[in-house]
């Protein structure tokens, strides 16, 4: 591959995630596949002791390349480029438990990824899976990776999209008790999802993204027979999004919703409220999925599943719902990619 066909891959920074859970391994099994190379120009940031330890068990040929910014890499299949921020303890670290070591060190290279990003020297993220628990006893309280990536970046407009095969799901509402979900509905957080969805369609090459709104109640609603939230708020919202030019069509039952999108018949479908989507998602993508925050200044995308302490350190760990998140990350970092390089100049 020459020079120039190199620079046209989007940089990637793959975010270690938990160095007790299953971070290091699946980045592992990621990088050695030769493929996301003729992608994307990953990197990994991280902990050389962890990473070195995680290649020493599994055998797999790789080398670490330790650097120290970005220009230093050299984006080369059979080695992993690493910017260690040497922030892990190995002797010290409590593999497959929740260590407050490991959660302070996540969030360091969440905020490393994030602040090359908003650099221009990256054109996206991709995030290897974080413990909330362990995280919340380092000292920093967030839900998960989505509120870390709003707050850094002061970013007020934003959603959570996941996607599995032809499946792909704007939430309305994210983490927050299913009460307080209903009690967030509101005209101007559905029109967001539609217009982010609209967004995204783009950077995925549709060039007219057909987004399907789901109800909140059963059938609907059933014109009010089951809730007027379909009438007051999620059929105005739809109203609106039209007259802005968005495709946006409903509010549907949610239960038939999800299939119709499936067999083609939607390119989006923006749920109400966090399980609403994600148990249609994990249906017929488990372990395949891919979790995307949209309205970010830059691509960020996640695996769909957690630290999985249980396989942690085994080195027994499906790698495939990683493999998905960079390879969609550097499609949508690709259509992005002029616009932002001429930018940073």
């Amino acid at each position: 591959m020459n020079r120039s066909q190199q620079a046209s891959r989007p940089i990637l920074a793959i975010t270690m995630g938990d160095a007790a859970g299953i971070g290091p391994e699946i980045a592992v099994r990621a990088l050695a596949d030769s493929g996301i190379y003729q992608t994307c120009r990953p990197i990994l940031i991280g902990e050389g002791s962890v990473m070195q330890a995680t290649l020493d068990e599994m055998r797999v040929g790789l080398a670490l390349h330790s650097i120290a910014e970005v220009a230093e890499a050299s984006f080369e299949a059979g080695q992993i480029d690493l910017l260690d921020l040497h922030n892990v303890d190995m002797r010290r670290l409590r593999k497959a438990q929740v260590d407050p070591m490991a959660g302070r060190a996540a969030y360091e290279y969440i905020a490393r990824a994030i602040d090359l990003a908003l650099a221009g020297a990256i054109q996206g993220v991709v995030t290897c899976p974080i413990h909330k628990d362990a995280l919340n006893q380092a000292g920093y309280h967030y839900p998960g990776h989505t509120e870390i990536f709003a707050e850094r970046t002061g970013t007020q407009n934003y959603a959570m999209m996941l996607v599995a095969g032809g499946l792909r799901v704007v939430l309305v509402t994210i983490h927050v008790a299913l009460r307080e979900a209903i009690a967030q509905l509101n005209e101007e957080r559905i029109l967001r999802a539609i217009g982010l969805a609209h967004q995204a369609g783009l950077l995925l090459g549709i060039e007219h993204p057909r987004i399907a709104v789901p109800g909140l109640n059963p059938h609907a609603g059933e014109n009010g027979m089951f809730g007027r939230e379909e009438l007051e708020i999620i059929a105005p919202a739809i109203e609106k999004a039209k007259s802005l030019g968005y495709d946006a069509q409903g509010p549907f039952p949610p239960d038939t919703v999800f299939y119709r999108a499936v067999k083609g018949q939607f390119d989006f479908v923006t749920p109400m409220y966090h399980d609403q989507g994600l148990i249609p998602i994990k249906l017929v993508g488990f372990g395949k999925g891919v979790n995307v925050t949209l309205g970010l200044p830059f691509i960020r995308t996640s695996v769909d599943h957690g630290t999985a302490f249980g396989k942690a350190w085994r080195f027994r760990a499906d790698a495939g719902s990683m493999i998905e998140a960079i390879g969609l990350a550097a499609k949508m970092a690709g259509t992005r990619m002029p616009n932002e390089v001429s930018a940073a100049r």
